[in-house]
């Protein structure tokens, strides 16, 4: 972890003590220990609006909208003579939650995509080059004639942010650019609602071929739900896509509502847990919840507080790691919620891609199980074959503390310069 605090550590002498475990691994192999994005390449353009603006466009303030290319392309060029811009980025959700993995982990991520073949100096491709970590690789992109994706981010007086979006070649991502090797032997493929919006596409073919070798290959799916509205509209299949593929989902309550028509988030995630096998829900200024199964023989109790709500003692075993339900004799459900860290920034300058930060820790915590069983084979984190390395009370204090770091700047990015010691007062914050 990136943030981990001050931990007591023991250690343990003489080395051939009898029962210790031989690290005989080389560590700095990384063998299959990274994850895979398929995304809508976008530059994001942020904007400073009034209210009365998004009116005069007629696009619904807070939601995610498709306009045509040529009209936006105009809108562009006035705001950009009105000097309006305040700032042009590299985007798109699942480049986001790469981009910040990578930030965490200082490791190899892949993303899938189509991009302009011929990139200037100066354009939207390398913009969305320049601004990305390093170690997101884009040797398997897809290159295609004409323009990146732009999405147009409006920002009102309030905070709230409102996406108009210009498609380019964005779609154009045929399924003969999917590596069925590459994602099979992946930690995880990481797939967005925006993939599926329309089924006439390029990129929605190649998504399922994605999401079908993963399932082939036993590799978890990854779906963030993206947009209240994209649920709506595609929510019954959705709910079929769910049930035969994925293994995280990933929203906030808003788009949780809408898929499962339950406004109490806990009920919410007990019904996720009927669609998959974990849930990461954002719930804006009362922070996160991860609901997820383990197998009774492998439940931990807490030992904080336990707390009731919807759901009694729904936090009784959030000392648990998570597993998926084919890999449990007898699963439970377990839940675990968190308040913002540190009761929030005293500013807050950004609410696009905190939940996005979030994804990333859990990713982070994900690819790091599956590095050390290949590590550590018979170590007793793995006796059972678990999703997570750490539980799910811990990791959303992982998840809380990345999305503070989003939610305190302007960018949906982690910045490269991330603290690497917490103050004394965040002490408590990370004990167990």
């Amino acid at each position: 972890m990136r943030f981990p605090g001050r931990r007591k550590s023991k250690h343990y002498f003489p080395v051939n003590e009898s029962g210790r475990i031989p690290f005989d691994y080389d560590f700095d192999r990384k063998d299959s220990t990274y994850i895979v994005g398929i995304d809508q390449l976008l530059v994001d353009i942020e904007i400073h609006v009034e209210d009365a603006f998004l009116v005069a466009i007629d696009v619904p303030k807070g939601e995610s909208v498709v306009c045509a290319t040529d009209k936006m392309d105009k809108l562009y060029q006035e705001l950009r003579l009105e000097g309006k811009i305040k700032g042009e980025f590299a985007g798109g959700s699942i480049g986001n939650t790469l981009h910040n993995y990578s930030t965490l982990t200082d490791n190899q991520c892949f993303v899938l995509g189509a991009i302009t073949k011929n990139i200037s100096v100066g354009d939207d491709a390398f913009k969305y080059i320049r601004t990305t970590n390093g170690h997101v690789d884009f040797s398997h992109l897809m290159p295609v004639e004409g323009p990146m994706g732009r999405a147009f981010c409006f920002v009102t007086p309030d905070g709230e942010r409102t996406f108009v979006i210009s498609k380019g070649i964005m779609n154009d991502l045929d399924e003969l650019f999917i590596s069925e090797e590459l994602v099979g032997s992946a930690c995880a493929l990481l797939v967005s609602t925006y993939l599926l919006r329309d089924k006439t596409t390029p990129i929605f073919k190649a998504t399922l071929k994605a999401v079908r070798a993963a399932k082939e290959f036993n590799v978890p799916v990854i779906l963030s739900l993206g947009t209240s509205f994209i649920v709506k509209e595609q929510k019954e299949f959705l709910l079929e896509f769910i049930r035969d593929y994925v293994t995280v989902l990933a929203g906030n309550e808003n788009e949780c509502e809408c898929l499962t028509d339950e406004s109490d988030v806990l009920l919410a995630g007990e019904k996720l847990l009927d669609l998959c096998d974990m849930a990461l829900i954002t719930v804006g200024d009362r922070g996160l919840y991860l609901c997820g199964l383990v197998d009774e023989a492998q439940a931990r109790k807490t030992e904080d507080q336990i707390h009731s709500k919807s759901i009694s003692e729904y936090n009784l075993y959030e000392y648990s790691r998570t597993m998926k339900r084919s890999d449990c004799q007898n699963p439970i459900k377990i839940y675990t919620h968190i308040n913002p860290f540190m009761g929030g920034p005293k500013v807050i300058m950004n609410t696009n891609g905190a939940g996005d930060a979030a994804l990333a820790a859990l990713l982070h915590d994900m690819a790091a199980n599956n590095y050390h069983r290949q590590c550590v084979p018979k170590s007793p984190k793995h006796a059972s074959k678990f999703l997570t390395y750490s539980s799910i009370h811990q990791i959303s204090k992982y998840c809380n503390r990345v999305s503070f770091e989003v939610l305190k700047q302007n960018s949906p990015r982690l910045s490269r310069c991330l603290p690497e010691r917490e103050e004394c007062l965040e002490e408590s914050y990370w004990a167990n």
